[in-house]
């Protein structure tokens, strides 16, 4: 780890991270890696900033909050150089560009590693390195088709559903982050680095684990179902306000009578359709309507409140607006406070894990276009000489 960082006292203080990533499944990864105290420094290119920064600011801001951004031009040879200057004092080393770009930059795993043996290098890609279509080019929502995702959401009756947009690439970027401490802990114990990769795919396919294993196992594929074929009391209902609840009670042994009595239809419980299987599955259009007409007849929260304070698994389908205002959200720093650049004391939402002892933090926003190019290279032993040529012939900083 590079002496010049200080420590934080946070789990990944003192490492330093190389992120060559654009728009969001490697670009994310990293930021995880800061919120717990990793150095992480962005490199974009002079005429190539990260796509990501003219989407939105809130999606720049997202993925590249805690970083340092520095801009070196990596088609040039010295640009090149720059970063395996930088490499040489790195622990890891992040990229997501298209398979093969790298190498033909002189900036792939074996051109690192010559640089520095001990290095982790990351590389987040939409379908894996191997296999016919590895070069093929892949964005989130060609993950979750290619993946599986699509054909399991949304009634039998309409096109394929994709998920929210971003939704492979965040799941990627959490197989990457995890990839990458994995290779840490085997460095920490034996000084070998390696190369570690994360793609779309394979975490569409992860995800859906036991549900693709259960294919694996009876040569079945599961269909997609509407919502009045789906289980009762694992299903969600519209309430008198127009919110939405959901119920998870899977287990009908358990929770039909103590649900009938929440519900105030005690006479449901002993009813031959419904209280005992299979006749509860074989009726559930017949139940599936009752219970609508019921959950009608109260607002969201009154129900969820009522439902949840006797003990039944419950919750509301929340929008937005909602969930940022949900008392948990709040109170388990699911959405912090940060400093924005402008000065200004701005929500962002935080790290989902929570260590009791070293918790995560968004210590500042993302960086400007080239605003920690000198200081960077000043840390890692260039000189003002250094840098003032390498910006006399267009290799750092902005044009």
């Amino acid at each position: 780890m590079f002496p010049n960082v200080p420590h934080t006292g946070l789990p990944l203080s003192g490492l330093v991270v190389l992120d060559c990533t654009i728009w969001q499944q490697g670009t994310y990864a990293t930021a995880m890696l800061a919120d717990f105290g990793a150095d992480v420094i962005k490199i974009e290119g002079p005429d190539s900033p990260d796509p990501g920064r003219g989407l939105s600011e809130a999606y720049f801001e997202s993925h590249n909050r805690n970083k340092r951004g520095i801009v070196v031009d990596l088609k040039h040879p010295l640009g090149r150089e720059t970063v395996l200057r930088l490499a040489e004092q790195a622990d890891v080393f992040v990229q997501n560009l298209r398979q093969g770009v790298m190498d033909r930059l002189g900036l792939g795993y074996e051109a690192v590693r010559a640089r520095n043996p001990g290095i982790i290098y990351a590389t987040a890609s939409g379908y894996g390195s191997k296999g016919p279509h590895a070069r093929w080019p892949a964005m989130d929502i060609l993950g979750q088709a290619r993946g599986g995702t699509m054909t399991v959401q949304g009634p039998p009756d309409q096109p394929p559903v994709f998920s929210f947009g971003g939704m492979a690439d965040q799941v990627g970027a959490i197989s990457l982050s995890y990839g990458i401490l994995l290779a840490l802990i085997h460095r920490a114990r034996t000084g070998e680095g390696q190369h570690v990769e994360a793609s779309l795919l394979g975490g569409q396919v992860m995800l859906q684990s036991f549900n693709i294993t259960g294919t694996l196992f009876t040569g079945q594929v599961p269909p997609r179902r509407s919502r009045e074929d789906a289980a009762p009391l694992w299903n969600v209902y519209q309430c008198k306000d127009g919110g939405w609840i959901a119920l998870s009670m899977a287990q009908l042994s358990r929770w039909w009578a103590p649900f009938c009595e929440a519900i105030g239809r005690p006479d449901l419980r002993d009813d031959p359709r419904f209280c005992a299987l299979p006749a509860h599955m074989d009726h559930r259009r017949e139940l599936i309507a009752e219970l609508d007409r019921i959950f009608a007849a109260k607002d969201q929260w009154e129900w969820v409140e009522e439902l949840c304070g006797q003990g039944l698994p419950v919750a509301p389908v929340q929008d937005y607006a909602q969930v940022i205002r949900d008392p948990q959200v709040v109170a388990n720093d699911y959405i912090v406070e940060y400093e924005h650049r402008s000065g200004e004391r701005r929500k962002i939402v935080g790290p989902a894990v929570q260590l009791g002892a070293t918790p995560g933090r968004i210590a500042r926003g993302a960086p400007e276009f080239d605003e920690h190019t000198e200081q960077v290279l000043l840390e890692f032993g260039f000189s003002w000489d250094d840098i003032q040529e390498l910006r006399g012939q267009g290799v750092i900083g902005a044009r």
